[in-house]
C-alpha cells in the first residue's frame, strides 16, 4: 500500500503526495466538495473553525472515505483536527491519521 500524505501552506494551497517520488503529487481543489456543501467558494483554511476549514475538512475526508460518511463526519473532523493547525503556517498530516480518525470515529 502507497502512503498518501496531505500539505497545505498558507493561502489555502493544499495538496496530497504518493509515495516518495514528485511525480505522485496532486493539488487538492475543492470542487467535488462544493457540490455537496458551498461552506467556502473562495477555498480551503485552517486553524480556526469556519467556513475554509469546513471546506478542507469535507475534502480531505472525501479523498479518505465515502461521500455518506464524510457528510456524517466532516464538521467533527474539522473541530478535532483542522481547526487545530496553526494559522498562516504550513502543515503536513499522513493519510494513515485520517484512516485512525475515521475508525475512531465510525458511528454504530
Amino acid at each position: 500500500m502507497t502512503s498518501r500524505t496531505y500539505f497545505g501552506r498558507p493561502g489555502g494551497v493544499v495538496w496530497r503526495q504518493h509515495g516518495p517520488s514528485l511525480t505522485g503529487w496532486k493539488g487538492l481543489v475543492p470542487d467535488r466538495s462544493l457540490l455537496l456543501i458551498n461552506h467556502s467558494p473562495t477555498g480551503f483554511n485552517w486553524g480556526y473553525g469556519g467556513s475554509g476549514p469546513a471546506q478542507l475538512a469535507l475534502a480531505l475526508l472525501l479523498e479518505e472515505t465515502t461521500e455518506e460518511e464524510a457528510l456524517a463526519n466532516y464538521q467533527q473532523f474539522k473541530w478535532d483536527v483542522v481547526a487545530k493547525w496553526p494559522t498562516g503556517k504550513n502543515w503536513a498530516y499522513p493519510a494513515s491519521k485520517i484512516q485512525r480518525w475515521l475508525v475512531d470515529h465510525r458511528k454504530e
